[in-house]
């Protein structure tokens, strides 16, 4: 208005130029705004905004009404200097996330990131943001305050309600190269057991039928997340699909995405995988060999333990296990096995007792490690841990409970330690030494695999061809089989005598023996788990993943 004191050829020329330009300025808002903000609607960026949604080539009137009613309150409040500074910031904080957007575009190099203008440099944008945000604070830092506060909760509700459009993230690109380089500094060294992470590779493939739209057993997601810390940590769930690639390529994506609709649903971190392969031991060896990236590699195999196998008499089960835990022993992958997951509480049924571990054979510690790590879990957290070491009769039992003692003093686990000692493995019990329920299993588990030697023996001498199981010779000592049998009896009549009653127990898982069929080990180690509800089978690899010193 001063210029109009001094405009020619009459003031009423700068007062008409006013009137004019924020009359064009208004209805220009006024038509604009409700369009961009229908198309923020139409794009589902904000799933609160749905109400403004139009048909395409419709008129905004919902959006309209809205943005008139704003601009009558800005205009009811009266006082420019109050709205000014609050227009500016929004203006401000639109060029500073056009400026941040090109700098980590230009920063990491992303490919689909070609400006017409060659001579830009990603120190402009961050420039240019950087200036933004000071102008911001030197106008009011009380506003500055409150709009980065609210672009913030807009931004982080987006991320969590939003849907997907035909946009980017920048900051995705910004985590795939931390991901990255993260991934070339961890190299290809064994991680030090320090920092060492179990990284299950959970075996979705059931020991017989699921209910239909069911990927897997309901218990294994919640298996899974008893063995992180804090939920921290990653899982892989895998199954295997049987048939030709070609043919079954899309019922793998289906499979993929309805297993990984149910980690999501189990509240799981981690990744679902569906590999086609022509039967399941072949699948399962290329899987535990290509699975994973340098030292993010699975180091644990999870399955479940084929408790129906006889019942349903599913006589290819024995090889196919068998498979999978030497092909698990070559590749150095730990395996734990899990006897009654039907029975494994979920994250509220609260169980009270103990943790029972069975040490037999030095595993790494990785035994110890699970018992742990159940202990952080409500479920288990109001359990104790108890040790048994089981020793022959001639060792210092004493010295040995000691020995242990002080280990798991350094290793700062609280554990009850207790010594069993047993005669020789090779010494067939003596009777009443042994429950009844596990005297009776014994003797049908002999004479089952008395019949299937006898079975193969009778195959062979007709065919006029060496001793034969799962498609290979075999060489078969009766006498080993028979302290096979013995030792797993004895091992399991230990665990019901003292381990009945707890929440869970952890047993070393033993090898198959070479050149032994695997029916002969399926016998063994349905023995082994007769009568225990809810047992745990853990077998480690070739290193340490405790140490005295973490």
């Amino acid at each position: 208005l001063l210029t109009a004191t001094i405009a020619w050829p009459f003031p009423a020329i700068i007062h008409i130029g006013i009137i004019l330009s924020t009359l064009g300025a208004a209805l220009q808002s006024l038509t604009g705004a409700p369009r961009l903000l229908a198309a923020i609607s139409n794009d589902d960026i904000l799933p609160v905004l749905n109400y403004f949604k139009v048909a395409e080539g419709s008129e905004p009137y919902m959006a309209t009404l809205f943005t008139a009613f704003i601009c009558m309150g800005c205009v009811i409040i009266g006082n420019l200097d109050l709205i000014t500074p609050t227009v500016t910031m929004f203006f401000l904080l639109c060029y500073s996330g056009v400026n941040l957007s090109c700098f980590l575009l230009d920063l990491l190099d992303a490919p689909s990131w070609r400006p017409r203008w060659k001579f830009h440099h990603w120190s402009f944008s961050l420039l240019g943001a950087s200036l933004c945000i000071v102008i911001m604070f030197l106008i009011s830092w009380s506003f500055t305050v409150v709009s980065l506060a609210l672009a913030s909760l807009i931004y982080y509700y987006v991320s969590i309600k939003g849907k997907a459009g035909d946009w980017g993230d920048g900051f995705k690109s910004a985590y795939f190269q931390l991901a990255l380089r993260s991934l070339r500094s961890l190299g290809a060294n064994q991680v030090h057991p320090k920092n060492w992470y179990p990284i299950p590779l959970i075996f979705c493939r059931p020991w017989g039928k699921l209910p239909e739209n069911v990927p897997c057993h309901p218990k294994l997601a919640d298996f899974a997340n008893c063995m992180k810390k804090k939920g921290r940590g990653m899982s892989i769930f895998i199954n295997i699909l049987d048939g030709d690639y070609h043919e079954r390529a899309e019922d793998a994506k289906a499979a993929c995405k309805q297993l990984d609709t149910y980690i999501n649903y189990k509240n799981c971190e981690g990744v679902a995988e569906i590999v086609v392969a022509p039967n399941m031991s072949e699948g399962f060896r290329g899987v535990v060999q290509t699975m994973g990236l340098g030292n993010l590699k699975p180091n644990i195999v999870v399955m479940r333990y084929p408790e129906i196998w006889r019942r349903e008499n599913l006589k290819e089960i024995p090889g196919r296990f068998v498979g999978i835990i030497n092909d698990c022993i070559v590749a150095n992958k730990a395996v734990v096995i899990v006897k009654g997951l039907d029975e494994w509480p979920n994250e509220y049924q609260r169980q009270y007792g103990t943790i029972d571990l069975y040490w037999i054979v030095r595993d790494g510690g990785l035994m110890l490690l699970l018992s742990q790590l159940l202990l952080t879990k409500e479920s288990f957290e109001s359990c104790k841990i108890q040790v048994f070491c089981i020793a022959e009769e001639d060792t210092d039992a004493e010295g040995l409970k000691a020995d242990v003692k002080k280990f798991l003093y350094d290793l700062r686990m609280q554990a009850e330690v207790f010594v069993i000692a047993i005669k020789s493995w090779d010494v067939q019990p003596e009777n009443g030494s042994q429950p009844d329920e596990s005297k009776e299993a014994f003797t049908a588990a002999q004479q089952r695999v008395a019949d299937y030697l006898a079975e193969i023996k009778e195959t062979a001498k007709k065919e006029g061809t060496p001793l034969m199981a799962d498609g290979k010779p075999v060489i078969v000592n009766e006498q080993q089989v028979e302290k096979f049998l013995y030792t797993t009896l004895k091992l399991n009549s230990t665990i019901l005598r003292y381990s009945r009653m707890a929440a869970v127990v952890l047993v070393s898982l033993p090898p198959p023996p070479v050149s032994h069929p695997s029916y002969c080990y399926m016998e063994y180690m349905d023995l082994l788990v007769d009568n225990l509800p809810r047992l745990l089978m853990v077998r480690g690899y070739r290193r340490d993943v405790v140490t005295l010193f973490t």
